[in-house]
């Protein structure tokens, strides 16, 4: 018997041969792209344009492209643009493959200042040009640095609609893998001189595992005002904060609601959907995008905005959910018309009929045509309103959504909401505790439940709670209720924001470490202040680290308003990570006055405060300092080197200024991490960061066949006369796996000082 399977699986082709062959549908080959019940369904609901069907389903059927989006948060966004159109965009519009030219990305048209793109070329192409080899190399590196993110069209949609400001409260209620996450935080930064931005992110999953991808995601962008939690959305629980010692109730300004859904918009990509489509999917999901949804606009300020997306284009769980909502809210819900902020994009508008089916072909058009033994599985939340007053009231065509065939994309379905008046069963708000919490915690400004009209009046939090449980039921959520309770038995430290209790941490994922915030006169603060001069605005409060005892190892930097919510919710959410990691413990420093160098993810917060320990830098020092492993002062230009000599050895930033009169230089400034040694210098930066600075000023950096970086191998040459013995106790190894999560078991940790990451 084994040899017999054993010969059958030597005569199989290899997944490396489907792969190159299938070209983007790797590992699909034996897919068959029909579904007749798909077809059926699609058809018979007329969602298509008349005439449109046949090009709808060839749509489905075709590979989808490649699209990529450029972090417009950063000021290095204009950078990489004008590298990619002018450098890589040129060259690949010269390349010939089998003696067809290929096509040049082209900028998605309805996506602001051309920082989205799309390609059509598959991994194949790629591997038989050295030209889009390059390229492809680019890609990877720069989304390693988080520079570039590969993030399909459709899903670039939700965070543009939400309209988001700096001062925006934003909740993602179901956010892993994290793309759309990562627009948002970007959007917070839009302003890079503000280092910490009056907004934050808490960006939530229900899977523990995926939040560690999520963590990974958000990490890359550096931001001290994201926060990953692990919770059910349908039951995410209620926050407080404090302001101006007495405790609020946290209501978002914004709220992306991007539900699990049945994905057949994605079957272009998940080639599998085509075998497991059924209309049983979008029945067993309706309750808990329901749910889900209700759950997000409870948490909504009024005056909010909420997005609700799906990348399925089924009504039973795009229009029916919008309109039950709708229904339930008694008005103080209303669909915005969106039409008009993004010119460019094509849609089709929101429907207000449809019917049901059921995966026997059986069809339903109402609630009343459904046997009883099916009112467990159809529900009647799924159907249209009745009502045509009460249908045309809710606007349903200010729906969109997004069909495949029409700009080679997804397809997609959203929904944008707008709140105008507390939920019915929210019109009384609890009353919280009176006693001020610590004054340390007492930080924060103006909380958006300061929409509250001052009238309201105000029932016991028992009384409240009762009522939303009973509210909650109505939907089948009964664990809602309980995830708004806070859990005060446990005595904690003032300033220490620590993990659930145990019985409730065994209920999912890893055990996390503590989150505990330094006081203003903690030891640690003393050398640092010293040594980096750090100004007096400097937030000392803001600071927090990862255990009670022994060595701090890490220090990191959350904004004042993610500190508030860390401090008053510590029993109440799993948190999973936060804030950006700004110090790191190096032995060899404390001779040299200071226990903690900086580390380059949080430099950008950082250097605002610093105003000792800098040396500000030409182009011709950043290439040396990049390409060259332990370079003399010396090699620096003379300024530099003026400025290196009279300082002392330890950490130390490296700043680039640019100048407008040299236009072929980078116009964006550059701010690194380095060490000042006895007689040599070195900057601390990752691999995929090095090479993304090198690329910006013109140095050619390409890996070929051998692994041999091309951009280095002067630099390296040079470095081996260097002198030895002068760099800090860590690792280069270490230094660079500074781009994973810190401190939290997660997988997604890479080691860029030991290879490139390949996909």
């Amino acid at each position: 018997m084994g040899k017999r399977s054993r010969q059958r699986q030597k005569n199989q082709p290899t997944g490396r041969d489907n792969r190159d062959n299938a070209g983007w549908g790797a590992g699909y080959a034996d897919i068959v792209k029909e579904n007749k019940l798909f077809e059926d369904y699609y058809k018979e609901l007329g969602l298509v344009p008349e005439g449109e069907f046949q090009q709808f389903m060839d749509a489905m059927r075709e590979p989808l492209p490649a699209t990529i989006r450029i972090t417009g948060y950063k000021s290095h966004a204009k950078e990489i643009l004008h590298c990619l159109k002018e450098k890589y965009f040129k060259e690949i519009q010269e390349v010939e493959i089998d003696g067809v030219k290929i096509e040049a990305p082209q900028a998605l048209s309805w996506y602001p200042d051309e920082l989205a793109w799309q390609t059509n070329m598959s991994r194949k192409i790629i591997r038989k040009s050295p030209l889009l080899e390059k390229f492809h190399q680019f890609l990877v590196s720069e989304t390693e640095s988080g520079n570039i993110s590969r993030q399909e069209a459709v899903s670039m949609i939700p965070p543009l609609l939400l309209k988001i400001e700096p001062h925006h409260k934003i909740l993602d209620l179901c956010a892993a893998p994290g793309s759309k996450t990562a627009q948002l935080i970007e959007m917070l930064h839009a302003d890079m001189e503000v280092p910490f931005p009056e907004g934050f992110v808490i960006a939530n999953d229900v899977d523990n595992k995926r939040c560690y991808l999520l963590v990974h995601q958000a990490k890359r962008l550096n931001s001290p005002c994201i926060m990953v939690v692990n919770h059910d959305a349908s039951c995410i629980p209620t926050l407080q904060v404090d302001s101006h010692g007495k405790r609020d109730i946290l209501f978002y300004d914004r709220i992306l609601c991007d539900v699990p859904c049945s994905g057949d918009g994605t079957m272009r990509k998940n080639i599998d959907v085509w075998k497991k489509w059924t209309t049983s999917n979008s029945l067993h999901l309706h309750g808990l995008q329901l749910r889900i949804a209700v759950r997000g606009v409870e948490q909504l300020a009024v005056g909010g905005r909420m997005v609700y997306s799906t990348c399925s284009l089924n009504p039973v769980e795009d229009e029916a959910v919008i309109a039950a909502l709708l229904e339930k809210s008694e008005g103080a819900l209303e669909l915005a018309d969106s039409s008009d902020d993004l010119p460019g994009l094509k849609w089709m508008p929101g429907v207000t009929s449809w019917k049901l089916m059921t995966k026997e072909g059986q069809w339903y058009k109402d609630w009343s045509e459904v046997p009883s033994n099916r009112h467990t599985q159809i529900r009647p939340t799924m159907f249209p309103p009745k009502d045509p007053q009460k249908l045309a009231g809710m606007h349903l065509e200010r729906c969109m959504r997004i069909l495949p065939h029409h700009q080679n994309t997804g397809g997609f379905f959203l929904a944008v909401l707008v709140k105008k008046a507390p939920m019915p069963w929210n019109k009384r708000y609890p009353k919280l505790r009176k006693e001020p919490s610590s004054g340390s915690a007492a930080q924060t400004g103006d909380s958006p439940a300061g929409a509250i009209p001052a009238d309201t009046p105000l029932l016991p939090e028992a009384a409240l709670e009762k009522a939303e449980g009973e509210a909650e039921k109505n939907e089948g959520g009964e664990e809602a209720a309980k995830g708004d309770q806070a859990q005060e038995t446990v005595a904690k430290p003032d300033g220490v924001c620590g993990p659930p209790p145990t019985k409730k941490m065994r209920l999912f994922g890893f055990k996390e470490d503590p989150f505990v915030f330094l006081t203003e006169d903690d030891p640690v603060f003393s050398p640092i202040q010293a040594f980096y001069d750090l100004a007096p605005d400097f937030p000392k409060l803001n600071v927090l680290t990862r255990t009670h005892e022994g060595k701090k190892r890490h220090l990191y930097m959350v904004s004042k308003e993610l500190r508030n919510v860390l401090l008053n919710n510590s029993e109440r959410m799993k948190v999973i990570n936060t804030g950006v990691k700004v110090w790191s413990r190096n032995s060899d420093g404390e001779e040299f006055g200071c226990a903690f160098r900086l580390a380059q993810e949080g430099i950008y917060t950082l250097h605002p405060y610093i105003r000792s320990r800098m040396i500000t830098v030409s182009v011709e020092d950043i290439k040396v300092l990049l390409t060259q492993e332990n370079p003399f002062l010396s090699k620096l230009q003379e300024d530099a080197h003026a400025q290196a000599k009279k300082m002392g050895m330890g950490s130390i930033v490296l700043r680039y200024q640019p100048n407008p009169n040299s236009p072929a230089e980078p116009q964006c400034p550059i701010e690194l991490c380095g060490w000042r040694g006895k007689t040599s210098i070195r900057a601390f930066v990752p691999r995929n960061e090095r090479f993304h600075y090198l690329r910006m000023l013109g140095v050619e950096v390409f890996r070929d066949k051998q692994g041999v970086n091309q951009g280095q191998r002067e630099g390296d040459k040079e470095g081996k006369e260097e002198e030895k013995g002068e760099l800090p106790a860590e690792q280069e190894g270490e230094l660079d796996s500074e781009n994973g999560a810190p401190d939290g078991p997660s997988e997604s940790k890479t080691n860029s000082g030991k290879q490139e990451t390949s996909t």
